[in-house]
């Protein structure tokens, strides 16, 4: 089991219904089989923006996936619904219970009521070159960032109105492939 891969997104057809007692994710709607394409160490994203959490993959039958553990699920969690979506990444191991990305993405600070987004995705070496260039929220380049590879962003609206952008390399690497959905933010053409 490596720490990290270079595969944005690794599965995610169909939802899932995730048993946080027993650590189990199964394939509900549309999932044939976890086997082709998943393995021990890969991060699953539960629910859209992460809104149920995160965890680590340590076991694969297909159609059932064991979880390390619930600790990078959203605090006081009891049930997650069925059908849930999710995708599968190969992003660090360390960024599922690294407090600035954990679980969900988009929260609301003590300090601001514009909602704040973290997250981490892999970032291609062609999306780092587009990104530098590409206008978003009336800001050219606000999503350029320093490296390839596995990235942490964090964005927010400032008390002026005005998009702010802080990103962080976690793994450089020019070998990400594969895409989760990141391409309102780094778009491949």
């Amino acid at each position: 089991m490596a720490l990290w891969g270079n595969k944005d997104l690794v599965y995610s057809d169909g939802t899932i219904s995730v048993n946080l007692t027993t650590k189990t994710v199964e394939g509900a709607t549309g999932v044939t089989t976890f086997t082709s394409a998943v393995s021990t160490g890969d991060v699953i994203t539960v629910g859209a923006g992460a809104t149920y959490g995160y965890a680590v993959v340590v076991g694969v039958t297909s159609t059932t996936l064991s979880i390390a553990s619930t600790d990078g699920f959203v605090s006081g969690l009891t049930t997650v619904p069925s059908d849930t979506s999710y995708f599968i990444s190969e992003e660090p191991l360390y960024t599922v219970v690294d407090s600035t990305y954990r679980a969900p993405e988009t929260k609301t600070t003590g300090f601001s009521t514009n909602p704040v987004f973290t997250t981490v995705v892999g970032v291609s070496t062609l999306e780092v070159g587009i990104a530098r260039t590409t206008t978003v929220g009336g800001k050219a380049g606000a999503y350029g960032v320093t490296h390839a590879g596995w990235v942490g962003v964090t964005t927010y609206i400032d008390m002026h109105g005005n998009l702010r952008v802080k990103s962080e390399t976690l793994v450089a690497g020019s070998s990400i492939v594969g895409d989760a959905d990141d391409d309102s933010r780094f778009p491949e053409s």
